[in-house]
């Protein structure tokens, strides 16, 4: 697929570690998102967790809201709504205010839930999680398309004639992607309605490996249901750290990554199914962990594209706090400013042009020596010592 247009951003879930203010902790998420608006990042999708004190947003739509007013450009989506836990209709009527709201700017990420203790909270088994799911999914979407009313009986919700109050602001509707890990529920479900999918397996042992037959499982599925998959809804989550060099990038995470995997993803999850041992020495292993210079990062996310056979369209970065605050920062900066024009296409006209200019100098630029000679002689002025027989340099174009 064609490179130009790849979109880069944030999975925001967020990540915070326990004993920090917690108040703090929301301000540099939301100062986070504006950096990366003026960085010319495309997407941030923020989290929804109610258990366990790592991830500390309850509520995405009201991160987004309030960062809309704080942004101008990049594209703000739930990542994900866990949708065992709402009323369709109000989803779907909460997405379609935010939608409004930002003029266009607004995703819906839908997933079952990720943290089974809280499902446990709100007495939802787990094994109803991903049937509740599809159900809530198949309500939304008719619902956004305004078309007829809405009626549906379920063990756990009910819509009578529903209809929105709102149409999408968006032209058919905001765009709408499906969570996708280490089972084929996701991209099935993706599949069943031929919207986005947000691969956060990638980084698991297996992930890479995995991704084209996770895509070839969405694409079947959508053809049952007479739907097309589009690889320009596909998003690829890994982690990514950017440095001057390949050691500075890995010396800045190493104490940050094990005190997550120890006191989060360890102590208090148990290690979730499919997560290694030392994800950052296995990601980084097999290529899914992007830690290093600009150069070893774009040569990573080239080996995750041959991976995808066909690609994929955009890119999102966990946001974890691996590294200081100055060095987080300083990677987004880094690979907006030497990775992303890459994958983009926003320096192939810079570097043919340059390339055209140096070719062509001797030939297109000479005259000017003459011109800027006449320059002097017309003022009154001498010729400068030494300027008779040089080739007209930049130097001299400019004055």
């Amino acid at each position: 697929m064609p490179r130009r247009g790849m979109s880069f951003g944030v999975f925001l879930a967020p990540f915070h570690a326990i004993g920090e203010n917690p108040t703090l902790s929301m301000e540099r998420d939301m100062e986070l998102i504006e950096r990366l608006d003026q960085l010319g990042y495309d997407e941030a999708w923020v989290g929804e967790h109610h258990s366990a004190g790592w991830e500390t947003i309850a509520s995405p739509e009201i991160f987004i809201g309030a960062a809309l007013q704080r942004t101008r450009h990049i594209k703000l989506g739930s990542g994900v709504t866990s949708l065992p836990y709402h009323h369709p209709l109000l989803v779907a009527q909460r997405f379609v205010q935010l939608d409004h709201m930002s003029k266009g700017r607004t995703m819906l990420g839908c997933g079952p839930g990720a943290l089974p203790s809280d499902a446990y909270m709100m007495g939802i088994k787990p094994t109803d999680q991903r049937r509740r799911m599809i159900e809530s999914l198949d309500a939304i979407m008719a619902l956004l398309k305004c078309e007829a009313p809405v009626t549906m009986e379920t063990d756990w919700f009910t819509l009578n004639e529903a209809r929105l109050h709102l149409a999408p602001w968006s032209e058919d509707r905001f765009p709408v992607a499906v969570a996708s890990t280490i089972t084929p529920f996701g991209m099935m479900a993706a599949g069943r309605h031929g919207i986005g999918v947000l691969s956060i397996g990638a980084g698991i042992p297996g992930g890479p490996e995995m991704l084209a037959k996770q895509w070839n499982i969405a694409e079947e599925e959508a053809a049952k249901h007479g739907h097309t998959m589009n690889r320009k809804d596909w998003r690829v989550v890994v982690n990514m750290h950017c440095a001057e060099d390949d050691e500075q990038a890995l010396n800045e995470v190493r104490a940050g990554e094990r005190l997550e995997t120890i006191t989060y993803f360890e102590e208090t999850l148990g290690r979730p199914p499919g997560r290694a041992d030392d994800p950052l020495k296995d990601g980084v292993k097999m290529g899914t962990t992007l830690i290093g210079s600009p150069d070893k990062i774009s040569e990573g996310i080239e080996y995750l594209l041959e991976l995808s056979k066909g690609g994929f369209g955009g890119m999102l970065f966990r946001a974890n706090e691996w590294a200081t605050r100055e060095q987080i920062l300083r990677s987004y900066e880094l690979f907006g400013r030497y990775v992303a024009p890459k994958f983009q296409g926003s320096l192939n006209t810079i570097i043919d042009s340059n390339r055209w200019t140096k070719e062509n100098r001797t030939t297109v630029l000479a005259g000017n020596v003459e011109a800027v000679k006449k320059a002097f002689i017309d003022s009154g002025r001498a010729v400068p010592e030494g300027f008779e027989g040089r080739t007209l340099g930049a130097e001299d174009v400019k004055s």
